[in-house]
């Protein structure tokens, strides 16, 4: 069987592949379509299942635990996905079909053979060191003795540049060969960072095209010498961001949110609240504990400037959202619109992790943790001073993030409004497609290898 590489080049659109020649050389160039939310969780689910997130369940980056009571983003055990995956499909043909998963979400806990992915050490006196979960388990001292530890702090927050991009890409080298899988799944994150901060039309965002597609050059000639098919795809594409839409903000104004305070901080009270928002880019998921107050919720989401849309039960249901993860209501933000998470009306009550990157504990994505905080003239002296902290052993609080989001200049999540502003598909083999869509890559990748998908569907 053919080898099969899938780069999973987050952010890549028509538009930049003027500044990425090497995957441009790739072949052929088919417009992908993508889910709602546009969002890296729900995307890459249908992409490995062919299901949508109403069947998946994966309806945002997280989502409200209602059995617990908690706002949880960025979980990583697969089971939370449902449906059949890409790789588990092909073994009920090849029963000896191997897979490698370097770095896509819902990594832990997966079937694939060989796993690796983001897993930072947390001490016991509350320090977090970066490190990276691996299986087989001896792989992790090998990835890490040639490349270094998973640079953690360069794969997310102000810091986060191409280091991250390329110790992955080491990693999917050596995996592919050394292990030689007959599937190798890699991520690719570098232009999320700089077309976030800058936008996807500025200069800045060239560059990042440019950088990511030089450190791809070295996988991609290790692939067409291991006789691989390739294929680089993308979630989404970015788009300007220019209004940020205090979501919460207006829920609470309304009296349907409700906080509690500790040591002078507020912090979220979701089993109280009658009603309020996950913000997840574009989408928010909107809970409302009591049916009754579902109208009144809807009148204050479409009252709100910025908010495109609104769908209750019925609309989720034609956008393939309609899950008992969702909300009861889900919002869509207008095209240069996106939601923040913030529900303090006084940022001296904000709580502390909120100037620090901490994607764990805010109840909402926060795009504001790729900056320092520009009001802040010594912020970067601090994260300075933080990290010989952290050498010498000691605690810290990494609290250099704006509470203004201003700064940040893109955003995505809503289904693009053009093919220029929509993910991509590349393919080193010819493709008699003219468009594909989010929940037909399943079939593709396995047809790509010679394996029968729609009959081996359940």
């Amino acid at each position: 069987m053919k080898p099969l590489v899938v780069l999973d080049v987050v952010g890549m659109t028509p538009g930049l592949l003027v500044d990425m020649p090497n995957l441009a050389r790739l072949g052929s160039q088919v417009p992908l379509g993508t889910v709602l939310p546009a969002v890296t969780c729900s995307a890459q689910a249908t992409l490995l299942t062919g299901r949508t997130p109403a069947e998946h369940g994966i309806v945002g980056n997280g989502w409200y635990f209602r059995d617990l009571g908690e706002v949880h983003l960025w979980r990583q055990h697969n089971r939370l996905v449902g449906g059949e995956k890409l790789w588990e499909t092909a073994r009920r043909l090849h029963p000896g079909y191997r897979a490698a998963n370097i770095c896509w979400w819902y990594a832990m806990g997966a079937s694939t053979d060989i796993t690796v992915t983001p897993r930072p050490i947390y001490h016991a006196d509350g320090r977090k060191s970066p490190d990276c979960y691996v299986r087989p388990p001896e792989l992790h001292g090998r990835l890490t003795e040639e490349l270094g530890p998973f640079p953690l702090f360069q794969y997310w927050g102000p810091t986060a540049s191409l280091a991250s991009t390329e110790w992955i890409v080491g990693a999917a080298r050596k995996v592919l060969a050394e292990r030689r899988p007959d599937l190798l799944l890699v991520y690719v994150p570098h232009l999320d960072y700089d077309l976030q901060r800058y936008g996807p039309w500025a200069p800045e965002a060239a560059h990042a095209a440019s950088e990511v597609d030089r450190a791809l050059k070295p996988l991609l000639d290790d692939a067409a010498a291991a006789g691989a098919t390739v294929v680089a795809l993308s979630e989404y594409g970015i788009t300007d961001a220019r209004r940020p839409v205090d979501i919460n903000r207006a829920l609470r104004r309304a009296g349907l949110l409700e906080v509690h305070a500790q040591a002078g901080m507020e912090y979220l009270d979701p089993w109280a609240s009658r009603a309020f928002a996950v913000a997840d880019h574009q989408i928010a998921h909107v809970y409302v504990a009591d049916p009754a107050d579902i109208p009144r919720t809807t009148a204050v989401l479409r009252e709100l400037t910025g908010v495109d849309v609104v769908y209750d039960r019925e609309g989720q249901a034609l956008v393939g959202l309609d899950h008992e993860r969702s909300g009861e209501l889900v919002a869509v933000a207008e095209p240069d619109a996106w939601f923040t998470y913030y529900y303090w009306t006084d940022d001296e009550r904000a709580p502390d992790f909120a100037r620090g990157v901490d994607i764990h504990r805010k109840p909402g994505y926060d795009p504001a943790e790729l900056f320092f905080d520009p009001a802040d003239p010594l912020a970067k002296a601090k994260a300075g001073l933080n990290l010989v902290r952290k050498k010498l052993g000691l605690r810290y609080a990494m609290n250099v993030v704006p509470l203004d989001p201003s700064c940040v200049r893109g955003t995505h999540g809503r289904l693009p409004d053009s093919v220029a502003d929509g993910p991509v598909l590349l393919c080193s083999r010819p493709l008699d497609r003219e468009r594909l869509a989010a929940v037909d890559v399943h079939d593709l990748l396995l047809e790509l290898q010679g394996i029968p998908a729609k009959e081996l569907r359940r």
